[in-house]
Parts: structure tokens; sequence; C-alpha cells
């Protein structure tokens, strides 16, 4: 984790718990709390991507004073208190300078497409670092971004999801706001393009936490406004894809209560602006984390939900995927007549082929897509053979440039062998999971690796599976 660039006059002192706040949050949870922390910022204007991973943060005393944006939300969701009142430390003892009085309002971001000598996305996305504050270390940014760029595989390639930076310099203040034109709308549409492919290529994991810098900057875009409307219809569009994408990451390396929080921040976008096809997307991931996360009555409602509003886009093959989410979701709550008539439905629209129509973040979605996401509804209703026949054909149809999906299918595979009473054949297609994993970081595929190792446990005398055992049992253990 990349450290605060601002120096406190007590570099060395341990984080101290924040109760105060902790307290203030009381019966909810910390997803629940961040979500009321987004909906204040709304009330007052305010972009705050707040989840629950920011709570803890703040909660744990990590966070000893929040940047301006925060604090006007916290001054407006507990009138009458101040910072210390919400257990944060005074301003000036945490950045070693006097604070802004109220009449001397922070600058604002400037937000640049131009390249610049500050590192991108060097920072974590909720650091104590203010995004506000002009006083930015320069050379220990770019000592960050030196150290980031040498860490090696999908890291190194999440380096290039710029140019999304944010120019912060001491004239700042003097002058007024660019407003954002079509080159930084078509900066932000390229990185969530980048993070996408990424994905597909190298798994969430290393992808995670750099992918969010990019988000913070869309959010500072957004605050800028645009110069004409079309724009700020692309802004907001890509803002919110972004958002999703960023979510999708957060969910598939097992992180669910960052990705609801970011999948609401799209869905809220969404409607704010009226866009239809963001809001059938939202609702779209928000189906799949609600089946992953053991919610499978709202995985059913969120899908069904998509494709009322996807209904009028005339994409048969979006209507397709919204089917399988609804599949999934049925098959959770063991309803095999529900999930099959979801599963019918999705193999006629797809048959219908694709159109003009279709959303560009449906490029994942083909032939090989759809036979692994019936191969889960299978897998869910314990019908391990029908599984295992659906797994099969989905790795064998998808394109061997996505390893990720390659990893993903054959693991779903190797646990449906497993678990069908196929052990040898399991440990054969678990090798071959392993075989990827050098250039594939998801949790996912790790925990679903995990879980056929576990079922293997008593077969390990049948061919090969020792061997697999052995191998699985010597991996680094990140889930």
């Amino acid at each position: 984790m990349a450290s605060s660039t601002v120096t406190s006059s007590q570099p060395n002192r341990p984080p101290r718990p924040n109760l105060a706040f902790r307290r203030l949050r009381g019966k909810r949870s910390a997803a629940e709390f961040a979500a009321a922390v987004r909906r204040a910022a709304r009330e007052i204007g305010e972009q705050v991507s707040c989840d629950a991973r920011y709570i803890g943060r703040v909660e744990a005393g990590e966070i000893r004073c929040p940047n301006y944006a925060y604090e006007r939300v916290f001054l407006h969701m507990f009138p009458g208190r101040t910072l210390t009142d919400l257990g944060f430390a005074p301003r000036a003892s945490v950045r070693g300078r006097g604070a802004r009085t109220a009449a001397d309002p922070p600058p604002m971001p400037i937000p640049s497409s131009a390249p610049t000598t500050e590192a991108r996305g060097a920072h974590e996305p909720y650091d104590t670092q203010d995004p506000y504050d002009t006083h930015i270390n320069y050379e220990e940014s770019d000592v960050l971004r030196r150290a980031f760029m040498t860490g090696g595989g999908a890291t190194v390639a999440a380096a290039s999801l710029g140019p999304l930076g944010l120019t912060f310099d001491a004239s700042a203040a003097e002058r007024p706001v660019r407003r954002v034109g079509a080159s930084e709308v078509g900066a932000l549409e390229e990185a969530v393009r980048r993070i996408r492919l990424l994905d597909d290529r190298h798994g969430a994991d290393g992808l995670y936490r750099r992918a969010a810098a990019p988000l913070r900057a869309a959010y500072a875009l957004l605050d800028a406004g645009a110069t004409r409307q079309a724009t700020a219809d692309r802004l907001h569009s890509g803002a919110g894809e972004l958002a999703i994408s960023v979510g999708w990451l957060a969910h598939d390396s097992g992180r669910f209560d960052d990705a609801r929080s970011h999948y609401a921040e799209a869905l809220a976008t969404a409607r704010m602006t009226g866009d239809p096809g963001l809001e059938a997307h939202a609702f779209c991931n928000t189906a799949f984390l609600a089946r992953d996360a053991g919610r499978p009555r709202e995985a059913v409602r969120a899908a069904q939900a998509a494709q009322r509003i996807a209904r009028p886009l005339g994409s048969a093959r979006l209507m397709s995927l919204l089917s399988l989410r609804e599949a999934g979701g049925w098959a959770g709550l063991a309803d095999r007549t529900g999930c099959a008539q979801a599963l019918t439905r999705a193999h006629a629209l797809y048959e219908r082929g694709a159109s003009d129509a279709d959303p560009e973040w449906m490029s994942f979605y083909g032939e090989a897509e759809l036979e692994a996401l019936e191969a889960q509804c299978w897998s869910t209703l314990g019908d391990w053979p029908r599984a295992a026949r659906h797994a099969r054909r989905a790795a064998h149809l998808q394109d061997p440039h996505f390893s990720r999906n390659i990893a993903l299918y054959t693991a779903e595979l190797a646990d449906d062998l497993a678990r069908g009473g196929r052990p040898d054949e399991a440990a054969v297609a678990g090798m071959q999971v392993l075989d990827l994993l050098d250039e594939v970081q998801s949790s996912r595929i790790q925990a679903m690796l995990a879980g056929t190792a576990r079922v293997l446990l008593p077969h390990r005398r049948a061919s090969g599976v020792g061997d697999f055992l052995e191998r699985h049992a010597s991996l680094p253990r990140s889930v």
C-alpha cells in the first residue's frame, strides 16, 4: 500500500482505533454505513467513492483526518459535530501545517489528459492523502511509480490503465476549473476497455487496487463537468461502466462488499442520468454477485429487473445473458423448473444472433460463456455429469488468448468431475488449471481449486490425484 505523501507531525505513532466513529455507525454494517455516506454525499452535490473498506480504515484509525470532500459529507450527516467529535485528529496535526479556514476553501482538482510527472495511479484509492491538497511530494510520487512499474506480471500491465491521472499544482486555486472535453472522456472509455482486456487475460487479483485509481479520477471529471451535453452523457456512462468494471474486479477477487458498493454507484449514476443500458448492466452484475454471495432470491429479482429495463434496447444477446443470470438465481433456490425455463429462454435468445444493439461490454459473451454459465447452474443443482459436459464444452470453445476464462471453465470442469465420481479426470483438469496460474490471478479460480482438492482427498490413490494434491498443496495460500 502506498504511504501518504504528506508527512505527519508524529510519523511513528501507531494508529489508534476511532471508537467515536464506530459508535456513530451503530448496528449498521460497514457496507450499509458506506451506502449512507454516498447518499449523504449526493444530497449536497459531493462525489465520494465510499465503501466498506474505507469505513474499516477510518474505524481502525488509519485515516486520521478525512479529505475535504469526506469532511463536508460527515459534517452534513452529523450536524452540530466537529471532526474532533467524530474521532478525527485536527487537520493541522495530520498535515504538519495550519489548516485552512472556512473562508479559504480548498482548491479544486484540475482533470487533465496531458502527460505529467505525477505518478499515474500511484496511490491507493483511500489513502490518507487529501486529493484536494496542492502540497504533493512529487519526488516520493515518482518513487512509488517506479516501484509499481517493476512489480511484474499483470501488475505492470495495470500500470498502463491511464491516461486518467489528476494534475495538481500550487497555482490550481488561482485559475478556474477546466471543463471536461472529448479527449478526457475518450481516455475514460479507453481505461474501461483496457481493464476488461487485462481481466480477461490475467484475472482480477493483480488489477483491483490499481484500477480503483482511474475510478477516482473519473469522479473528479464528473465534478468538473463537461463542455457539451453529448460529452456529459458519455462522461456519466463511462464513469458508470468504469465503476462496474472495478466492481467486477472486486467481485472476482472475493471482495464482495467492495463489489456491491461499486455496482450501487453505477446503478445510481444510471438512474440519475436516465441511462437504461448502464442500468441494465449494473443490475446484471448485481444479480451475478448476489448469486455468488448466497442471496439467490435477490439474484432472481435483479436479473428480472435488468430484463424489464433491457427489453426496449433491442439486444437479443443481452436478454440471453440476463436470462442466464436469472437461471443462476433459480438454481440457487433449488428451483429446477424455473432454472430450466430460464436456460431455454437464454438459448433461444442467443440463437437470434448478434446485432448492432449489443452493448460493447458484452464482447465476452459468446457460446463459451453461455456453456459455462449453464454448467454453473447444473452444478448448483447437483447434476454433476450434465455440469461437466457443459464445462468441458466451454473450455473447448474459449478463445485461447483469454487465459483467465479457460482457467475458470477448466476449474469448473475439474470440480464437476470430482463431485461426479471421476477423480482421475478431475485431477487431469486440475493440473491444466495449475499450469495457467502463473499468468492468471483470480481468487475465484483458486477457491474453486481448493474445493476440488478437498473433494479429491479421499481418492488420493486414484491415477494422477496424488500428484495434483501435492502440487496444489505447494501453492501460496491466497484464499
